[in-house]
């Protein structure tokens, strides 16, 4: 079981990196608040990691941080929560923030986040409403990158970026799909747009 890594940064992207320990290179997937504090190419670096064991792949889960690597580390726990969603939840939001929203049993706030559905809110906020306490309940650790313009209050632009999500898509990405779509289009058009048109049109800037 690997606990961390330190080593040099070989390579990094939007959602993975591969850290170089003593020639041995090994690839990491993480949100987008551990992208925002990675080191540039070449700089040594420790990462907490979550080795996930399955039977044909074994998938590393990297955090700069030990809160949050302990967040993720409840948030799969829940059913209906993989790896995957949990990266994205803690990209869309800090985990102070889902900790905060978990202990009031806030779902709308919850339901607000890429991939999750009313029932997996509850499920989140009955499972782990008392094991949430050692989280900062503050907002500063909010990443500044994932802050945009989208308005996540519209319901239609939560389902483009759920969908796009499922599909395999980065919640960032999926974000900026539709920054650009924003943009491309009058503004009295963008409003106008069904849920498909703009799901159709975020899928063609990501190609």
């Amino acid at each position: 079981m690997i606990a961390c890594l330190r080593g040099e940064l070989f390579h990094k992207t939007s959602e993975k990196m591969i850290v170089d320990v003593n020639g041995v290179g090994y690839e990491v997937s993480f949100s987008q608040t551990t992208h925002n504090r990675l080191p540039d190419i070449g700089d040594e670096v420790f990462v907490h990691i979550y080795t996930d064991v399955k039977d044909d792949a074994i998938n590393l889960y990297g955090f700069m941080d030990e809160k949050e690597k302990e967040m993720f580390l409840l948030l799969v726990r829940v059913s209906g929560v993989g790896p995957k969603l949990a990266l994205n939840m803690l990209s869309g939001s800090a985990p102070g923030v889902i900790a905060r929203a978990i202990m009031s049993g806030d779902i709308a706030t919850l339901v607000k986040l890429p991939g999750i559905g009313k029932k997996t809110a509850e499920r989140l906020c009955v499972e782990l409403k008392d094991k949430v306490r050692f989280v900062p309940l503050g907002e500063d650790y909010t990443p500044e990158a994932v802050e945009s313009p989208v308005d996540l209050d519209d319901q239609r632009n939560r389902d483009v970026i759920s969908a796009l999500v499922n599909l395999g898509y980065p919640m960032v990405a999926a974000r900026k799909a539709i920054e650009k779509v924003q943009k491309q289009i009058d503004h009295e058009m963008f409003l106008a747009m069904s849920l498909e048109d703009m799901l159709r049109q975020a899928l063609r800037t990501l190609a």
